[in-house]
């Protein structure tokens, strides 16, 4: 019973989003699309897939093989206390190189002060379900109804690893308390006339295994589940840089 009540209440949600999003997109918008695009670094160097040696704060070398994950729901504020909100999700993997460089919807021209998004998918397509474009399960990021969505997947080998294969694998979700992973991201665009070209931002995966807490191979190997996944969430909280935004 508590189940179907779950679902009903969902998907009643998800009526009320589509429905209010439909009347945003009737209106008149005026402006121009803003292009985001995603550099994927290892401190200072690019990375490099299954090729290139790292080292983590403890001086632990390691590979990756794989890094994926989702950033969803930008928001932006203009200077006169306007707010522009594009929801949706972005899948962002290394592998693909044309999934790091996204096309917002067009966006009012004007001086805008601030961009923040989540890294994950909100807590509604959380209930929803699998779906579609970013967010069907054939792009191996969705787990089950009762977890929802994968939200970074990182991936990749390293000597210290007491997992077969010297493996390690970080697969963050969740989105209840007190094991939410959604994390915040805030960018202080105050500097900027406008934001109408192209907008860089820095992604340095150390970030994940450094800050706050300073992951051990040796000891937190394999995180799949909800166990120890929101001490990774902190970590990647601060993986994100703004390089620039272009006019």
């Amino acid at each position: 019973m508590k189940t179907t009540l779950h679902i009903s209440i969902c998907v009643a949600i998800l009526w009320v989003a589509m429905s209010f999003t439909g009347d945003l997109k009737s209106k008149k918008n005026n402006g121009s699309p803003v292009s985001i695009s995603f550099e994927h670094f290892v401190g200072n160097e690019i990375l490099k897939l299954d090729s290139a040696n790292y080292k983590n704060a403890l001086g632990q070398t390691f590979t990756i093989s794989k890094f994926k994950y989702y950033v969803s729901n930008f928001h932006f504020k203009n200077s006169a206390g306007k707010d522009v909100t594009i929801g949706g999700s972005f899948l962002i993997n290394e592998d693909e190189e044309e999934t790091k460089k996204i096309l917002l919807a067009k966006i009012p021209e004007g001086n805008y002060t601030s961009m923040d998004f989540i890294i994950g998918v909100d807590s509604l397509h959380n209930c929803s379900g699998a779906q579609s474009g970013a967010l069907d399960p054939v792009n191996a990021m969705y787990w089950a109804w009762n977890t929802g969505y994968i939200f970074l997947k990182l991936e990749g080998q390293a000597a210290t690893s007491l997992s077969p294969g010297h493996f390690f694998e970080y697969h963050i979700g969740g989105y209840k308390q007190p094991t939410n992973c959604i994390r915040k991201i805030s960018f202080d665009l105050s500097k900027s006339e406008s934001i109408t070209k192209e907008i860089k931002i820095k992604v340095n995966v150390l970030e994940i295994l450094k800050t706050p807490s300073a992951i051990d191979f040796s000891k937190l190997s394999s995180v799949t589940d909800l166990k120890n996944a929101t001490v990774i969430a902190d970590n990647y909280k601060d993986m994100f840089e703004l390089i620039s935004d272009e006019k």
